[in-house]
């Protein structure tokens, strides 16, 4: 996979395409998402390089709920290949 700004917006898409909404903050707090008012809303550090945003969302997809139906055909193609990569990591 490669760290650049395209790749970014892909891992973006299946968030947003699930209902989440994904905003950058500034601030000292661990990256993560939480629930706002009733909205799944993921926040991210602002700060955070591309590479880095990457590295936080990858980690975030497999904790939260997405809903398969609702994406893409690209958006599921990658996320079929993230579940894929993560499983093989945790075998």
């Amino acid at each position: 996979m490669k760290y650049n700004q395209t790749t970014l917006k892909k891992l973006e898409n299946i968030l947003e395409e699930s209902g989440y909404i994904v905003r950058y903050e500034r601030g000292s707090f661990q990256s993560g998402y939480c629930i706002l008012e009733d909205k799944k809303v993921v926040v991210l550090n602002k700060f955070l390089n591309p590479e880095g945003r990457i590295n936080t969302i990858l980690d975030l997809i497999p904790s939260v709920n997405i809903n398969y139906d609702l994406l893409t055909h690209d958006s599921q193609k990658m996320y079929d290949e993230l579940i894929l990569k993560n499983e093989s990591l945790h075998k």
